[in-house]
């Protein structure tokens, strides 16, 4: 169950029925001859597929009732589009049909708007990725997509980084005890725009009055742009511990100016 749901768009998840694979082949032979209602209860038998593959994508923060909806799209293909006289289960050719419907919903849904034809060759990109990785047994480089698909290499390296979610500068990357650290707590500012910060509003009194330990976690955070699991591992403290310095100190500073 997701995270104990009983119901997700109006099913109640602790009543789905399981079929055995003799029942699914009987109902997809049923299905394909037109028969609608085995069509119905093949698709509603797979719905616990569905939620268990909806599971993958809980850290992503989309309403689970939308993923669920879209992972039923998928299914739904899959039924219509599956060959019984593959030597293939049902569940094999429906859970890539399943996270693929979801992967092009989330894409699609991207906050970042991306053209219909960079998207597209994206898509293709994509496609001949997986081709190459069939025939190839390895990963192709991005000169072997962009061959493969008659295109430019930096194109297709365009495309495929328009289609990458961005990952907020929040999003949490480690806890500890309840001390969350973010993306943003990882990154070493080289651009010099925190010490033109630090000038502008006359910091120098205020970094007087830090004790030794505060001074040295802002002197080596800000002046000299190390990260945190840099500063922590100079000083012999966690990273955890430095940011909670690191935050305290700046609100003293704060609070002082």
């Amino acid at each position: 169950m997701y995270y104990n749901k009983v119901e997700i768009c109006g099913v109640n998840t602790s009543k789905l029925k399981v079929l055995t694979d003799e029942e699914k082949h009987d109902l997809l032979l049923r299905a394909r001859a037109g028969d609608e209602a085995a069509r119905g209860e093949l698709i509603s038998g797979n719905l616990r597929l569905v939620l268990s593959i909806i599971q993958r994508f809980t850290g992503r923060r989309e309403n689970m009732d939308d993923l669920f909806q879209v992972g039923c799209i998928g299914l739904i293909k899959a039924v219509d589009n599956f060959n019984v006289e593959m030597d293939v289960k049902f569940s094999t050719y429906a859970v890539p049909m399943i996270i693929g419907e979801i992967r092009r919903y989330l894409r699609d849904n991207n906050a970042i708007r991306i053209s219909r034809s960079v998207r597209d060759l994206a898509y293709r990109s994509l496609q001949a990725r997986e081709e190459l990785i069939a025939a190839k047994e390895k990963e192709p480089t991005v000169e072997e997509i962009a061959a493969r698909l008659g295109e430019k290499k930096e194109a297709v390296m365009h495309a495929m980084e328009a289609i990458v979610e961005p990952i907020s500068l929040y999003e949490p990357v480690y806890n500890d005890s309840g001390d969350a650290l973010y993306l943003m707590d990882q990154l070493a500012d080289t651009s010099g725009g925190d010490e033109m910060w630090l000038e502008n509003i006359v910091l120098k009194e205020a970094l007087e009055r830090l004790n030794e330990r505060e001074r040295k976690i802002i002197n080596l955070r800000f002046f000299r742009n190390k990260t945190q699991m840099e500063i922590a591992d100079e000083i012999g403290i966690s990273q955890a511990q430095v940011s909670r310095l690191e935050k305290a100190t700046l609100e003293k500073i704060r609070k002082q100016l």
